[in-house]
């Protein structure tokens, strides 16, 4: 309500009314009708809603903030992403364009975090930025940052992208004019996943909010010119500011990040079934042997992971492939061999000691939960007689059932089944002091098989000290991960396994449970191909990885290699069970292929990094290795980066640069409350414009965006919880002019009807 002060007026004697001459009546209406617009006009004045400013604590609860010079303010907007897939037999070429538009009046620099697959060898950077394309270049880390932020400095427009983890990463675009929009675009190689018969792929498209636990241990850096004194680090999570991202909360916000995804499958044998696991899609078949699927509803948000499937027509199943591709003065080769399913009815399986072990930490919340009880549930009941096994649930506590592994009888199963399903979704996720547990083997039995279970979402920013329990701990222990949810970290899961001589098994939703616990069982329960080597009979090889892993039931040996020459033939042999098997394959009837050299120099980084953790090579070997191979095949890793730079600057000299740190949606499934607790609603975040279908290229998406850059956005919200409404300041200029107008003339029909009453009397 505006309150208007009285006004008081000053002069002789008010006439009596009934000495007032008659003439002075109209003129005291008019004031009184002039008065009463004047007044009406003020409480009309429109009101908006005045928000008050977040605290930095505040911006994890999702409110997208631009900020700069210590002060937080306007909200900025991301439109959306487009990512487009080519598959080519046993390769995956993949292009992801990022699309930031600055709708504010202000230069920004946005900071994005997103994920990729873990096994993704990101080597293209482009800035497109109006009618130019600046593409982007390898350097070292520190090398990249400081070119990064000399641009920066510079009022140049510049995009950096660094890699936080194996499959987390982040852009960061600076000096975004006001209404500018700015489209960056990366490229990566990724090989095609198969077991049994079924090959995929996966498209991450939501970093999950991650729990950064206590310290465990201390490290301790003594400079060399310190006189003695130093300093000591507690963080086992250095990084986290890097990989956590603003969550938007589901209950007050729309869905951001409208994504389009488009995959051009080309698998190079007959195609039977198309699958696409949680999402909706169209199926296309412009030839016989391609495939085009397309999102069926158009854009959608991202906050799960994308996954498509595919088989082959009936009994036409591929067994082996072998590819090649030629690159400077080296052949680079990969092979992929499917060993045959042997049955071996008249053995009796061998007695197993299994130790599950579930997450129940506040991420688990709402269908992950669901998901992982189920699974346990069912491979509670896959157990055998001669079984012996335990359950330990954990979040930032830890529960163990059984004081020991007991035996798979009735009793014991059915004390178990009840545990896990009184089980709830809350706290912390302390996961070392679980998988120790597990890992501890206290049995002398030399004939038990010893399997380890792990059903998580793998929801935490300190993987190396899983990585370094797992090394440390597993003796005879093989570890098989359970990735449950719509966004798992697959980095922790593929590591964790890989380093536990086990698999990942993904289950996204509770109508997958089944399937794939049934799945995962199959390979537990039957024998492993071991004793693994390969051999080329003339040519020398660099072969990846390093040391061949045992391989379980429908699961392909996957081989990459750098040759001198293309000659001769490769050998591969192992023993399946109890029994020798091996098989040849002839280099000179390798077919093209495409992206090899970067498929090999990828795993290689992988190896280093594995070789690292067993401590098999010094940190500063493995540093070394990585480098050259991520400058010689122009890849991204923790120790490389893609810069690129705008030669003309943009920003003026004097203009400040405000930081808008871009916002992710919550995985589907997760519930806000069990990770962040309630929370204040924030200003809700308008929703995004979406790509419109078809729209995939940048190129193609350039105009179109442009375009869209030249029409405001229009976005209308009601106020949030805790808003206080205020009258506009310094805005409405005509209203305003218009009511001083009446103002002023009531002024002066008042010292009007002043003068004619004093000389009235």
């Amino acid at each position: 309500m505006t309150i208007c002060n009285a006004i008081h007026i000053s002069g002789g004697t008010r006439l009596p009314r009934r000495t007032e001459p008659l003439s002075l009546r109209p003129t005291r209406a008019l004031a009184a009708i002039l008065t009463a617009i004047a007044a009406l006009f003020l409480s009309l004045l429109p009101l908006r809603p005045v928000h008050a400013a977040p605290t930095p604590g505040e911006v994890r609860s999702g409110t997208l903030l631009l900020k700069g010079d210590g002060e937080v303010g306007t909200d900025a907007t991301r439109l959306g992403i487009d990512v487009e897939l080519t598959v080519s037999g046993p390769t995956i070429r993949a292009r992801v364009t990022q699309i930031f538009r600055n709708p504010t009046q202000d230069f920004v620099e946005a900071t994005y975090v997103y994920p990729l697959p873990e096994g993704a060898a990101v080597d293209t950077l482009k800035m497109l930025v109006g009618d130019r394309v600046i593409v982007g270049d390898i350097k070292e880390r520190e090398q990249a940052r400081v070119i990064y932020e000399q641009a920066r400095q510079n009022g140049q427009k510049a995009a950096l992208t660094e890699q936080q983890r194996p499959n987390v990463f982040t852009n960061a675009v600076a000096n975004i004019g006001p209404g500018e929009t700015v489209l960056v675009q990366i490229e990566y190689q990724e090989p095609v996943h198969q077991k049994g018969d079924e090959f995929s792929l996966r498209v991450p498209l939501v970093v999950g909010p991650r729990y950064h636990p206590a310290p465990l241990v201390q490290s301790v850096d003594l400079r060399p010119d310190g006189g003695g004194w130093g300093a000591a680090s507690t963080d086992p999570v250095p990084d986290r500011d890097r990989i956590s991202p603003p969550v938007l909360d589901p209950a007050g916000h729309a869905p951001v990040n409208p994504t389009q995804v488009t995959v051009r499958l080309q698998a190079g044998f007959p195609l039977g079934e198309v699958k696409s696991h949680h999402h909706p899609v169209k199926v296309e078949s412009p030839d016989h042997g391609t495939r085009v699927i397309r999102l069926a509803e158009g854009p959608v948000p991202a906050d799960r992971d994308f996954e498509l499937s595919w088989k082959a027509a009936a009994e036409q199943a591929p067994s082996v492939g072998l590819f090649r591709e030629h690159v400077g003065s080296a052949d680079y080769l990969l092979a992929f061999v499917t060993p045959p399913s042997v049955q071996q009815a008249e053995q009796k399986p061998l007695p197993r000691e299994v130790i599950f072990v579930i997450d129940n930490s506040g991420s688990m919340g709402g269908t992950s939960i669901v998901q992982a009880k189920a699974s346990l549930t069912y491979a509670l009941g896959r157990l055998q007689p001669n079984d012996r096994f335990n359950v330990i649930r954990f979040d930032h506590t830890m529960d163990v059932l059984f004081p020991a592994a007991v035996p798979a009888d009735t009793e014991h199963l059915d004390r178990a089944k009840s545990f896990v399903e009184a089980l709830r979704a809350a706290g912390g996720t302390e996961m070392v002091p679980a998988m120790q547990a597990a890992l501890t083997d206290r049995s002398t039995d030399a004939d038990t098989v010893r399997q380890v279970v792990f059903l998580t979402d793998g929801a935490i920013g300190n993987e190396q000290q899983l990585f370094d329990t797992i090394a440390a701990m597993r003796g005879r222990s093989r570890v098989f991960m359970v990735g449950i949810g719509s966004a798992p970290n697959t980095f922790l899961m593929t590591r964790a396994a890989e380093l536990g001589r086990g698999s990942f098994t993904h289950i996204g939703s509770v109508d997958q449970v089944e399937e794939r616990m049934r799945a995962l069982f199959g390979r537990l329960e039957n024998p492993v191909i071991t004793g693994l080597s390969a051999k080329f009979s003339e040519a020398r090889a660099d072969i990846t990885p390093a040391a061949i892993p045992d391989l379980y039931r429908g699961e392909p040996l996957v081989l990459a290699a750098r040759l001198d020459r293309l000659q001769g033939s490769v050998e591969i042999k192992g023993r399946i069970g109890d029994r020798p098997w091996q098989v040849s394959l002839p280099l000179a009837h390798a077919a093209e292929g495409k992206g090899l050299s970067k498929l090999w120099a990828r795993r290689m980084v992988t190896d280093a990094e594995i070789a690292r953790t067993l401590r098999k090579i010094s940190p500063a070997e493995a540093d070394a290795g990585i480098l050259k191979l991520a400058l010689e095949h122009q890849l991204v890793t923790r120790l490389t980066s893609l810069v690129a730079v705008d030669k003309t600057p943009s920003r003026p000299a004097g203009e400040p640069l405000k930081l808008a740190e871009l916002p992710i949606n919550l995985p589907a499934g997760w519930e806000f409350a069990k990770l962040f607790g309630e929370r204040q609603r924030s200003l809700p975040v308008p929703a995004l414009p979406q790509l419109q279908p078809g729209e995939r290229r940048a190129d193609a998406a350039a105009s179109r965006v442009q375009a869209a850059a030249l029409t405001p956005a229009v976005a209308t919200a009601a106020p949030a919880p805790g808003t206080v409404i205020l009258p506009k300041t310094a805005t409405d200029a005509e209203l305003k002019m218009i009511a001083g107008s009446i103002l002023l003339a009531l002024g002066v029909l008042l010292f009007a009807f002043n003068r004619r009453r004093t000389f009235a009397q």
